[in-house]
């Protein structure tokens, strides 16, 4: 699994949803190789900082907030 500072994770992940539409927590740790737990953690704060937002078409994803 890859090692990341807290901050380096949230960084990563913003890079990551810049490049999708929308995305499950479990593909960011999969893509990232890092624990869901620890993605879960990072999104929950950028989505309380209003840079990620919530989408729920059935199941939870994550995008990029006015993207």
């Amino acid at each position: 699994m890859a090692e990341f500072t807290h901050e380096e994770l949230r960084e990563k992940i913003v890079e990551y949803l810049q490049t999708k539409d929308k995305a499950k927590n479990r593909d960011i740790a999969t893509a990232l190789g890092v624990n869901k737990k620890e993605v879960d953690k990072a999104v929950n704060e950028l989505a309380r900082e209003g840079v990620l937002e919530f989408l729920y078409l059935g199941t939870s994803f994550v995008k990029i907030k006015d993207k």
